[in-house]
């Protein structure tokens, strides 16, 4: 087609003068978009030629003034481009000449690596990832926004609903790089600085620079406390750690059990069964925290009364040793080896009949209580998780997707109906259950052992425990089951879990005997926890 035009114009003849319609129709055929412009024009008019030019055709006349504007309309456009002496008159032409300034490069180069990266985590990755968010990233992006405030005023005033735009609008803008209609702005040129201002910076940056950061919650990884725990056993089926309402420690050390004050860091000694050649394998308070059950190797578990210093009662029934207690106000729940869980009045216990819950076929290792006192939960060496209730002698839920023996056990305060259990060695997985409906939810997988479940008083997170074969401590965040934090430090499996009244610190205790303290959790309640509806037993006083 080239050379039809070439062939076109050598037909003319010579330019005498600017006006001639021979330069102008010249003039449209050697513009960078002759092509496009000399096809429309020849749509509408018809192909010129010279007999038509010598003619003095009607359409060639039309054809020249046509020709004559678009020349003119190249020539202010480019003049606009060229000067920008009026930045709020948006000036559109025909000429495809890419506007790249004021383009969100950030989102658009990084977009499609970014998200085939995530992909690639996604699909190879399955276990759980740790939160990247840091000081770091988020001081990277204040500074971010400062130079994009001061090198092409932007005008950024907020860190936050910078990054929440950007997340909202990146995966959703088109993919091309380019724009083709003059800026409305001349981005380069900040008209908010003043030459008389005092600051370096314009006022944006200075609202920027001046917006208050939310505190980040910083976990200690070394624990405030370390207390020795001589004859502290390292078995994974017994529960020898308990922390109190009235901020009371309670121990059991082989035979004895020892009571440690957080107020006063005094140590006592509640009992000694060394007489009867017995150990200490479990100790639990109740709510009031004016009692401790102390369970034993022989099977029978002592009631005793620490204001007085003495014991109450002793409930025998047991056959084997009794390594899980579980208080319902003054009603105790006790799993032992002979794989029979009793209840049993601590007040009247003679006269009140004994209900017997008879479901686990080995060891009963794990028992806890639901928030509303309604379920319990136990846990067992067979590897199977069992819901009771407090009409019925058969469990209502049975649970066996665990691999291994369920010790770890805990209810969430903050989602009526959601368990949450952990499995041994060869499982090493916790599992969240919901019992409302009997359908199980979310599982990850640990790498090691799991030996004790806490959940956070005040926010949706909970503490796990582990043994072979890291023995480290995990801080998880539900539902994202990011981890929080990891806590090292026992050089054996940390058997033993215990939370604060306050909830806000930890006790753990190991084969190393050591008992170490841990602040991991934060005393204020978070402003977007809200507590289920459906939970009508806290409403009631």
């Amino acid at each position: 087609m080239d050379q039809m035009y070439e062939k076109r114009l050598n037909m003319l003849t010579p330019v005498q003068s600017p006006q001639s319609p021979q330069q102008t129709y010249q003039r449209a055929f050697t513009c960078p978009t002759r092509n496009i412009a000399v096809r429309n024009l020849e749509r509408e008019f018809g192909s010129p030629n010279e007999n038509s030019y010598m003619s003095g055709d009607d359409n060639v006349d039309r054809f020249r003034v046509q020709a004559s504007s678009v020349v003119n309309s190249w020539s202010s456009s480019s003049l606009a481009f060229a000067s920008r002496s009026a930045p709020n008159k948006e000036v559109c032409s025909d000429r495809y000449i890419p506007y790249r300034q004021g383009n969100n490069w950030e989102t658009k180069f990084p977009m499609i690596s970014d998200e085939l990266a995530s992909h690639d985590n996604n699909r190879n990755n399955h276990s759980p990832k740790k939160s990247k968010e840091s000081d770091g990233s988020k001081d990277g992006a204040a500074y971010s926004c400062l130079l994009k405030n001061e090198l092409l005023g932007t005008e950024i005033d907020d860190v936050k609903a910078q990054t929440d735009n950007k997340k909202q609008t990146g995966p959703t803008e088109t993919n091309n790089l380019f724009r083709f209609k003059s800026p409305r702005k001349n981005f380069l040129i900040s008209d908010s600085n003043s030459p008389y201002s005092l600051y370096p910076v314009s006022p944006k940056s200075q609202k920027l620079l001046c917006s208050p950061r939310k505190a980040t919650r910083k976990i200690s990884r070394i624990p405030f406390k370390v207390l020795d725990a001589p004859e502290l056993q390292d078995d994974f089926y017994l529960n020898l750690v308990d922390w109190s309402s009235q901020n009371v420690l309670s121990v059991g050390l082989g035979s004895c059990v020892y009571l440690w004050s957080a107020f006063t860091s005094q140590v006592t000694r509640l009992c000694d069964l060394s007489s009867d050649t017995n150990s200490i394998t479990s100790v639990a308070w109740n709510q009031r925290g004016n009692l401790v059950a102390v369970g034993t190797n022989h099977g029978y578990v002592q009631i005793w009364d620490v204001a007085a210093n003495k014991q109450i009662n002793k409930l025998q029934g047991h056959s084997a040793r009794v390594g899980a207690l579980a208080w319902n106000g003054e009603v105790l729940s006790s799993g032992s080896r002979d794989r029979v869980i009793l209840q049993r009045d601590v007040r009247t216990p003679s006269v009140i009949p004994e209900r017997k819950l008879v479901g686990h076929r080995q060891e009963v290792c794990g028992l806890k209580w639901s928030p509303d006192n309604q379920f319990l939960a136990s846990g067992g060496n067979d590897n199977r998780l069992y819901v009771w209730n407090l009409h019925s002698l058969q469990p209502v839920q049975t649970y066996s997707e665990h691999l291994a023996a369920v010790k770890a056990i805990a209810w969430s305060p903050h989602h009526h109906g959601l368990l949450a259990s952990g499995g041994g060695t060869a499982d090493r997985c916790i599992r969240f259950w919901n019992t409302l409906t009997g359908q199980p939810m979310q599982c990850v997988d640990t790498g090691s052992q799991v030996c004790n479940l806490a959940w956070s008083k005040h926010s949706s997170e909970l503490v796990s425990t582990h043994g072979y074969s890291q023995n480290q401590i995990l801080v998880w965040k539900y539902p994202s089951l990011t981890q929080v934090a990891k806590l090292t430090g026992h050089s054996y499996r940390v058997l033993y879990l215990a939370m604060s009244p306050d909830g806000e610190a930890i006790v753990t205790g190991a084969g190393d005997e050591t008992l170490r303290f841990w602040n991991v959790f934060s005393k204020a309640r978070s402003q977007k926890e809200n507590k289920s509806v459906l939970s009508l037993f806290n409403n009631i006083r």
